[in-house]
């Protein structure tokens, strides 16, 4: 493992502007620097870097980190790979604790050692096979972008990769999924006579192959199993080489199959990705709103495709957000995403994904050809099935719009189908199962977007826009020590209450000062990182992105410290007095107790007379 004292020197000897610049041109605008998000689609630059505090954040998708959070969301790097590229850009050299988990490391790389093998040599072996070869000309593809796309092709052959493996019995073949072990102990290439596709992660290195077959046969097409490197639920194909068209045009298209985001990058649309031989999953989702605000799924318009649509659909209901939009795009019956491009051309295809169904609306039109809408009978069986789905959209305004969307349908008012929608909800033997609640975000999923303009003056303009309770004093606090860790050490740990994360989190700050450990010197960023993988993390995450654009007027904060400080005094005072006046109530006090209860009443007087003075 690395050690936390050299993650702190790290960032303390990068500036976050300098890093991110490497990748996206900022541009300053008073304390601060901005771009366009490089995480969604926006023409409005809301992708806030804050120098003084070594972080940023983004305004639109809530995206935000240290410099460490930045290559690990623009690059795909793991942690550890994000501070070697760091370290490497410093010139720094990364140690060693000691504690390293050295051979899952090991086999991790040489997992990936085996696949990048196996992906050059059937790259290899594609040129000179003339049937795969003629195959791929058959369906339009050029060489530049068979090669871009890495594709090659398996040979007929039982044991072909024994010619780069000559420990053809390695257990890490089978670990990659590259070779098959038959009941009789026959160890064989689990690709053979197929055109092979290659699959990235992020960083765009091979964790698995798709195979697809020349002639007849079954299966068309054959994925690599899940491995140590590759799930199929999270890996979407193509989305290596699509992150910055993706971002470009502004929406990413999904389609169902390796040969459709080919053949569409073929006809100049890049922005494309497939799923695994998998339904859209909510991760393929979460995925894809980290990189646009827009996503098209493009489906055949066969039955199929619409079954597949609603699948897409259902999964997706708990990641919406509102300032995103999912739409549908249904081909004609007699086209998929290749045929289609090639026969109608590219501008025929944006326009129609431009022109894409809502969500919204393909899920009103598909319960409503369901049923007879002209019955009273048919009108309430369309509520009943609406029900667990709109209750089941995250994004609050487009639940309301959904909701209004039934009760129109159905001739209600939106109050009647909302108390419908919570009768179903609470008691399953009203509809055929109890509507799920919105599941908790995954650690990769977008951060709730800000709203309005950027904000600035203190405390009371550091909290996304709507309807809020005033910070409790614990949640003041904590802004104030992560704006100003030294100030920690003038904090009573034992009256911070330990009720909320806010509270807890500053305790688990004033606990890290007590133990002599230094104040981390790379601003919020660093502060991120110190409690990065605790149960802290995502609080102080929330709060520092709430702080990045926020300018204090220094000549108050102490004073607003000192008079949180005091609040927090005489609500523990308070807290324990009406412990007191309680216990008297129900059972009586004895003289210790009577003897403490006068102690708190002076010491409450005391700190009153004290704040009143340090107003005057």
């Amino acid at each position: 493992m690395i050690p936390q004292s050299f993650v702190q020197e790290l960032l303390s000897r990068v500036d976050i502007v300098d890093v991110i610049e490497r990748y996206i041109p900022l541009k300053k605008s008073g304390a601060n620097y901005f771009a366009c998000c490089p995480f969604h689609g926006e023409k409005s630059a809301s992708f806030s870097v804050s120098p003084s505090k070594q972080f940023y954040h983004c305004f639109g998708c809530g995206v935000h980190g240290s410099a460490l959070g930045f290559l690990m969301e623009y690059s795909g790097l793991g942690f550890v790979d994000a501070v070697k590229e760091l370290a490497a850009q410093v010139g720094l050299q990364v140690p060693d604790d000691g504690r390293s988990a050295s051979p899952q490391d090991d086999s991790s790389e040489r997992l990936y050692e085996a696949m990048n093998l196996a992906a050059r040599f059937y790259r290899d072996q594609l040129k000179p096979t003339r049937r795969a070869v003629d195959y791929l000309k058959r369906r339009g593809l050029s060489g530049e972008i068979a090669a871009r796309f890495g594709l090659g092709y398996a040979p007929d052959d039982w044991q072909a990769l024994q010619k780069i493996f000559p420990d053809y019995q390695a257990k890490i073949l089978a670990e990659a999924g590259l070779v098959i072990d038959n009941d009789q102990g026959r160890r064989y290439d689990r690709f053979r006579d197929r055109i092979v596709f290659p699959i990235h992660d992020r960083r765009g290195r091979v964790i698995a192959f798709g195979g697809r077959i020349l002639d007849k046969g079954e299966p068309k097409y054959l994925n690599s199993p899940e491995t140590p490197l590759f799930e199929k639920g999270r890996e979407l194909y193509g989305l290596y080489l699509a992150q910055k068209p993706i971002r470009d045009e502004g929406f990413a298209v999904v389609v169902e199959g390796y040969m459709d985001v080919v053949a569409l990058a073929q006809f100049g649309i890049a922005n494309a990705v497939a799923t695994l031989g998998t339904a859209t999953t909510p991760q393929h989702v979460h995925t894809l709103l980290r990189q646009t605000d827009r996503i098209v799924f493009c489906f055949d318009g066969d039955a199929a495709g619409r079954r597949a649509a609603w699948r897409a659909l259902e999964n997706a209901l708990e990641s919406l957000r509102d300032d995103a939009t999912l739409a549908f795009l249904f081909l004609p019956a007699e086209h998929d995403p290749d045929s289609f491009v090639r026969a109608e051309g590219t501008d025929a295809f944006r326009k129609a994904a431009t022109g894409a169904k809502p969500l919204a609306r393909f899920l009103i039109e598909e319960l409503r050809s369901r049923h007879d809408m002209d019955a009273a009978e048919g009108r309430a069986a369309f509520v009943h099935e609406a029900a667990p789905l709109v209750t089941r959209i995250a994004a609050p305004l487009l639940r309301l719009q959904v909701i209004k969307m039934v009760a129109e349908e159905s001739g209600l008012t939106q109050e009647e189908v909302e108390h419908a929608f919570g009768v179903i909800a609470a008691n399953p033997r009203h509809g055929r199962q109890r509507a799920p609640q919105p599941a908790p975000p995954p650690e990769d999923a977008p951060r709730p977007a800000f709203q309005g303009k950027r904000r600035s003056g203190g405390l009371a303009g550091m909290r996304p826009a709507g309807r809020r309770k005033p910070p409790s004093t614990a949640a003041t606090l904590l802004r104030l020590i992560m704006q100003h860790p030294a100030w920690a050490a003038r904090m009573p740990v034992d009256l911070v209450p330990s009720d909320s994360a806010e509270g807890l989190a500053l305790i688990a700050i004033i606990d890290m000062m007590s133990l002599g450990e230094p104040i981390p010197p790379g601003g919020l960023g660093a502060l991120i990182e110190r409690f990065r993988d605790t149960p802290h993390s995502e609080t102080l995450s929330r709060v520092a992105a709430e702080l990045v654009d926020a300018e204090f007027d220094e000549s108050i904060v102490e004073t607003l410290f000192e008079d949180s400080l005091r609040k927090l005094h005489a609500d523990s005072l308070s807290a324990e007095i009406e412990a007191l006046l309680r216990h008297d109530r129900e059972h009586g006090l004895d003289a210790a107790g009577r003897h403490r209860l006068a102690e708190l009443l002076v010491d409450k007087r005391k700190l009153a007379e004290a704040s009143k003075a340090s107003d005057l």
